[in-house]
C-alpha cells in the first residue's frame, strides 16, 4: 500500500489511496468516494481528473517534455518517421528491421478503399467541409468492413488499424478531390506515406505527378509530431465512445469530429486566418501584435493550455519550416510568401516582446503547423484532415490500451445537477 490522502467530511475520515506514476505524477483515486462517503468530485472539463493510466505518452507542460512510449519527440523527429512512430505506439516499442520492413509494406499494400465507398462521396454536397466527409467515409467502413468489428478480438483489432492507417490517407485525398470536382487518384504501391499521399492530392491523370522530397519529408514530420499527445479531447472522444464497445471504425469517426472543433484541431488554421486577416488590412505584423495587448484582437498560435513552456514540437518544426523555405525559396511559393513573411515577422517580435515572454505565449505547434501547410501549398480546409492523419496512431493506440485495461469499464461521468426540483405538472388551462 502506497501513500494515503484523508478526507474530512461531516465529522468522518476517509482514505484515499494515492497513485504515483513513472514520472512521479501523483493521483488521488476517488473511485470509491460516492459510495463511501455520497461525494463525487467536479472539475468542469476534466482539467484536473485522470480517466485513466495510460503507458503511450507522457507530457510535462512545465518543462516542455512531451515523449512517445518513453522515447523523446526531438530523438523521435530526428531519426525515425511516421511509419515506425506508429509502429512504436501501437506497439509500445519499436520495430525490428523485419518488423519495419514488414509493417512498412503491408500499410502501402493496404491502401486502396472499396470502389462502392467512392458512392459515399457521391451522396454529399461538393462543398462539404473535408472533416465532414472524412467522419463520414471513416465511419462507413465499419459497413464495408464487417468481418473485423469486435472490439475484443486481438487479431482483427490489428487488421482494423492497419486498414484505417492504410486507408485514411486515400481517404483524405478523396475528400479534396471531389470537393474540387477532379478524378480521384489511386494510390501507389511503391511510394512512402507521406508521398503518396501528395500525389493523390495534387496528380491528375493528365501527367505524373513528382513529389519533391523536402515537401514529402515536411509531411512526415507534421504527421509524426501529431500522432499522439496524451488524454486531448479527441483521444477521449475515442476511448469514452470505445468505452461502450463500439467499434473501432465509428470510434475514429467520433474522435475526427472533435478534432474538428476550432479550440482543438482546426488552430492551425485559425493561425493562417489571422495571416490573412494582418495581409488585407496593412500587413503590419507590429500593429497587430499591438492590437492583440489590448486584447483588440486574439494572437492565434501562441500559447499552450498543457505547455507553460516552448512546446516542444514547436522548436522542431520551426526548423522544418525554415528548411522547407530554404528549399523551396520565397519566390516561388507566390502569393503565399506574404503571408509567410508576415508570419516569420509576427513570431520575431513576440518571441522578443516583455508582455508575451512574461505571460509564456510561445509559438506553439499549430503556428508553425499552419505555415508549413500553406508552404506545400495545401489548401486551409485540408489542414485539420491532416491533423487526424497524424493523431490517428495515438487514437488507435489508445482505444486499443484501454480495450486491455482490467479497469475497463463504460464511460459515465457524474453531474451536480442545478434544476428544479420536484414539481407538478400543470394543466394547459393553468399555464
Amino acid at each position: 500500500m502506497g501513500e494515503i490522502a484523508k478526507l474530512h467530511f461531516r465529522g468522518k475520515v476517509y482514505d484515499l489511496p494515492v497513485y504515483t506514476g513513472i514520472e512521479n505524477e501523483s493521483a488521488v483515486d476517488i473511485s470509491r468516494l460516492r459510495s463511501d462517503a455520497g461525494l463525487i468530485t467536479l472539475d468542469p472539463g476534466y482539467a484536473n481528473t485522470g480517466s485513466c493510466k495510460s503507458s503511450v505518452c507522457f507530457i510535462d507542460g512545465e518543462k516542455g517534455i512531451l515523449r512517445y512510449r518513453g522515447y523523446d519527440i526531438a530523438e523521435l523527429a530526428e531519426k525515425s518517421n511516421f511509419i515506425e512512430v506508429a509502429w512504436l505506439l501501437l506497439k509500445g516499442e519499436l520495430p525490428t528491421r523485419e518488423e519495419r520492413e514488414s509493417w512498412s509494406w503491408q500499410i502501402q499494400h493496404h491502401t486502396m478503399i472499396h470502389e462502392d465507398i467512392k458512392r459515399v462521396y457521391q451522396g454529399l454536397p461538393k462543398d462539404a467541409h473535408p472533416m465532414a466527409v472524412c467522419s463520414s467515409v471513416v465511419g462507413a467502413l465499419s459497413s464495408f468492413y464487417q468481418d473485423a468489428l469486435e472490439p475484443r478480438d486481438e487479431d482483427l483489432v490489428w487488421l482494423s488499424a492497419k486498414r484505417l492507417l492504410a486507408k485514411f490517407p486515400t481517404i483524405a485525398a478523396y475528400s479534396y478531390k471531389f470537393s474540387i470536382g477532379q478524378p480521384f487518384m489511386y494510390p501507389m504501391n511503391n511510394l512512402a506515406y507521406a508521398e503518396n499521399f501528395l500525389q493523390m492530392m495534387f496528380g491528375t491523370p493528365c501527367e505524373p505527378y513528382i513529389v519533391h522530397p523536402t515537401a514529402a519529408k515536411a509531411l512526415d514530420l507534421l504527421l509524426l509530431l501529431h500522432a499522439e499527445h496524451e488524454q486531448n479531447c479527441s483521444t477521449s472522444t475515442v476511448r469514452l465512445v470505445g468505452s461502450s464497445m463500439s467499434n473501432l471504425f465509428s470510434s475514429i469517426s467520433a474522435g475526427i469530429s472533435a478534432l474538428w472543433g476550432r479550440l482543438h484541431g482546426g488552430a492551425n488554421q485559425a493561425v493562417i486566418e489571422m495571416l490573412e486577416q494582418i495581409a488585407a488590412e496593412d500587413g503590419s505584423a507590429k500593429k497587430f501584435v499591438e492590437r492583440a495587448k489590448t486584447k483588440e484582437v486574439r494572437l492565434m498560435g501562441f500559447g499552450h493550455r498543457v505547455y507553460k513552456n516552448f512546446d516542444p514540437r514547436a522548436k522542431i518544426l520551426k526548423k522544418a519550416c525554415e528548411d522547407l523555405i530554404a528549399a523551396r525559396g520565397m519566390t516561388s511559393l507566390g502569393e503565399e510568401a506574404r503571408l509567410l513573411e508576415i508570419a516569420l515577422e509576427l513570431e520575431e517580435i513576440a518571441l522578443r516582446d516583455d508582455y508575451f515572454i512574461g505571460r509564456k505565449l510561445y509559438p506553439n505547434v499549430d503556428f508553425y503547423s499552419g505555415i508549413i501547410y500553406k508552404a506545400l501549398g495545401i489548401p486551409v480546409n485540408m489542414f485539420t484532415v491532416l491533423f487526424a492523419m497524424g493523431r490517428l496512431p495515438g487514437w488507435i493506440a489508445h482505444w486499443m490500451e484501454m480495450h486491455q485495461d482490467t479497469d475497463f469499464k463504460i464511460g459515465r461521468p457524474r453531474q451536480i445537477y442545478t434544476g428544479p426540483s420536484l414539481r407538478k405538472y400543470v394543466p394547459m388551462e393553468k399555464r
